[in-house]
């Protein structure tokens, strides 16, 4: 079998995993290297770094060949698919040549089992070893750990790969034992944790020697198929939350579950439930930056996020007791609860009522989405628009949503035939 057969069985192979993001690394490049991830912390897997810029990863697997039989998985030892498994030496002659060519930025590298996790493991790190030290890459490398692995081999792989991820999979260890029988939980939380301990030491042993080695400079991250299993949205929160605070993720990430396998262990689903990813991934952004907590955006008479709006609109609704906030008043805490009003707006207002007190024209300048924001706040004791019954302004706020989405409808066919006039010099 030929490479680009190999990259073409093998990046496909790869298109299941969502947890590419590429922030938080700033590895920087030395005379006569390749690559620098402090300013291309990245990430053909299109990835965003964290100043919002769009970024290029080479995403691969580095084998698909795999010694589990999980239910969900393309990649399931019983599926008769083509297999295919790279070279390290394949591998960093393709991320060097691609990268040379511009084409990417880094590198995410996972991999089914081969053998046993520490067999794969060695495999995984003599790649990325590779990449560092003959080579000189200094780009970004994101390194899926295979649970189970020796310590050892984790700790080696978190000195030269700027973030790891470990895949929890599934939000239940019931999940788990149906779907991933093969699968421990305890082998894929020891690894968590320890990536998480050696972080915060390594932080600690480079304040004292600035020369020792980052480990896993870019954090730790995790992937959740959402879905596949009857777990709660509720559920599913309290589980990030608990590996925020417990382990430091830098990131969960949510996939929504894709049916590639007739199974009657498997739901059944016309389509994957790509609605319920996305609110789940806004309820993550209120844990990770509003300071809110799992328990306040769901709870067992509510354990699954609304469709129709975003789980911040959610709970000002139901905890209209709360409302109206005085923006010249409220604190920064309170004025990042309010629907319409992000960390960026809430710094601005509390930075400009300083200097003199804020009306509506001010806030709309500032950022805040009025639409949203009108219902919950008063300026100076006005009020925008006074209505205390939640019905009337969930039907007001749908209402202006299906405005927005029916002349976003109409605006695209125009841009395209106006794109098109163009392109025919007329």
């Amino acid at each position: 079998m030929d490479l680009q057969e190999k990259l073409s069985i093998l990046s496909s192979a790869a298109k299941y995993d969502v947890s590419c993001a590429s922030s938080g690394s700033n590895r920087k490049n030395t005379p006569g290297g390749l690559g620098n991830s402090s300013t291309a912390a990245m990430g053909i897997c299109h990835s965003w770094s964290a100043d919002g810029r769009c970024v290029s990863l080479l995403k691969i697997l580095y084998t698909n060949y795999c010694i589990h039989d999980c239910v969900y998985c393309i990649n399931r030892k019983s599926n008769d698919i083509p297999r295919a498994s790279f070279t390290p030496e394949e591998v960093t002659d393709l991320t060097i040549n691609f990268y040379r060519r511009n084409y990417i930025e880094g590198l995410f590298l996972s991999s089914g089992v081969i053998k046993n996790p520490d067999y794969t493991m060695e495999l995984l790190i003599r790649t990325i070893k590779s990449l560092r030290q003959e080579y000189k890459f200094n780009g970004y490398i994101h390194l899926k750990v295979i649970p189970g692995a020796n310590r050892g081999l984790v700790r080696e792989a978190g000195f030269y790969a700027d973030r790891l991820s470990v895949n929890i999979e599934l939000p239940s260890e019931q999940g788990l034992k149906l779907l991933a029988p093969g699968k421990d939980r305890k082998a894929i939380l020891t690894p968590m944790s320890y990536i998480s301990d050696k972080i915060a030491s390594n932080k600690e042993e480079k304040k004292k020697f600035k020369s020792a080695m980052s480990f896993s400079p870019g954090g730790q991250s995790t992937q959740l198929i959402v879905g596949a299993t009857p777990e709660s949205d509720l559920q599913i929160l309290r589980l990030s939350e608990g590996l925020y605070n417990k382990v430091r993720l830098r990131r969960v990430y949510y996939s929504a579950f894709v049916p590639v396998n007739n199974n009657p262990l498997l739901p059944v689903l016309k389509a994957p439930p790509l609605r319920r990813e996305h609110r789940l991934y806004q309820a993550d952004w209120l844990l990770r930056f509003y300071g809110f907590a799992a328990n306040e955006i769901l709870d067992p008479t509510l354990p699954f996020l609304d469709d129709d709006l975003d789980p911040k609109t959610v709970w000002a609704l139901r905890n209209l007791q709360l409302f109206p906030v005085e923006v010249n008043k409220a604190d920064y805490r309170m004025l990042l609860r309010v629907p319409g009003i992000g960390q960026q707006s809430a710094r601005k207002i509390i930075s400009s009522r300083r200097w003199g007190r804020l009306g509506f024209s001010e806030l709309k300048k500032i950022g805040v989405v009025m639409k949203r924001a009108r219902y919950f706040i008063t300026c100076g004791g006005s009020f925008l628009e006074m209505i205390d019954n939640e019905e009337m302004i969930r039907t007001r706020l749908l209402k202006d949503m299906k405005k927005k989405e029916q002349l976003v409808a109409q605006q695209l066919p125009l841009n395209f035939e106006t794109r098109l006039v163009q392109s025919k010099g007329g």
